[in-house]
């Protein structure tokens, strides 16, 4: 399917690998001219390479507001322009309530609901003026029912889907959507070495008992991209193979 994007360029933040990867990718394939940032030099040019089709990759470390605008000013130069940002970024440590300080808790705001602020505020206004642009975050399907364990990130991942319900409400009528999907468990490389290699997904507790595949997940972020998902906004979509049990 023409998804009416050929030409759209986009910035895809953290996507030296895993699911930022997987989008830009999507994204690159589907003929969008693409940037993409991580913080090391070498992994984010070896990423840009295999993606192909001109995707330029650049260092920047989004894990604070400053470098999440640095980011969006560099590729916005290298571009010309800003159609579509996918917001990402790793996940802050783990911990429980009892285990984590209070202190812990502004580095991962920053990593998880700030940086993607901060993003939006560089972005946004510019698809607002042309009637154009598409928002899709990756945070966690942590938000909806959250992970043990994972107290910073379950915390710092359902302030940000707020933010972005709030934004899409108020850009809607300029053609703007802002969407966010929520990954259960995926192959990436990181999800792999946390579960020991290859884990049976039987003992996961995914209903549909295999992982996500990355390529699967970037079609999908690539699909809230087009022209046909215009009147999509406001999503918080799971994409977990039925691992979330709830209603809504």
């Amino acid at each position: 399917m023409d998804l009416g994007i050929d030409g759209k360029r986009a910035a895809v933040a953290a996507a030296s690998g895993g699911l930022g990867f997987a989008s830009a990718s999507a994204l690159a394939d589907n003929g969008v001219r693409v940037v993409i940032c991580g913080r090391d030099r070498d992994r984010i040019e070896a990423a840009a390479a295999k993606i192909g089709h001109g995707c330029v990759g650049l260092v920047a470390d989004v894990s604070h507001p400053a470098g999440a605008s640095s980011f969006i000013d560099q590729a916005r130069e290298r571009l010309g322009g800003i159609d579509i940002l996918v917001p990402n970024a790793g996940g802050p440590p783990p911990g429980t309530f009892a285990s984590t300080d209070l202190d812990a808790y502004p580095a991962a705001l920053d990593l998880n609901l700030l940086s993607t602020v901060a993003m939006c505020k560089a972005a946004v206004p510019a698809m607002q003026e042309q009637r154009w642009g598409r928002v899709v975050a990756i945070t966690s399907v942590s938000v909806r029912q959250p992970i043990a364990s994972l107290i910073l990130s379950n915390t710092a991942r359902a302030g940000v889907t707020g933010f972005l319900k709030t934004l899409a409400r108020e850009v809607a009528a300029d053609g703007v959507t802002v969407n966010s999907l929520q990954p259960g468990l995926h192959a990436t490389g990181r999800m792999l070495q946390l579960h020991g290699g290859s884990p049976d997904p039987r003992t996961l507790g995914i209903p549909s008992q295999e992982m996500g595949d990355p390529a699967d997940f970037g079609q999908a972020a690539a699909f809230l991209c087009s022209a046909q998902a215009r009147f999509i906004t406001g999503v918080a979509l799971p994409v977990d193979g039925g691992t979330y049990a709830g209603l809504q």
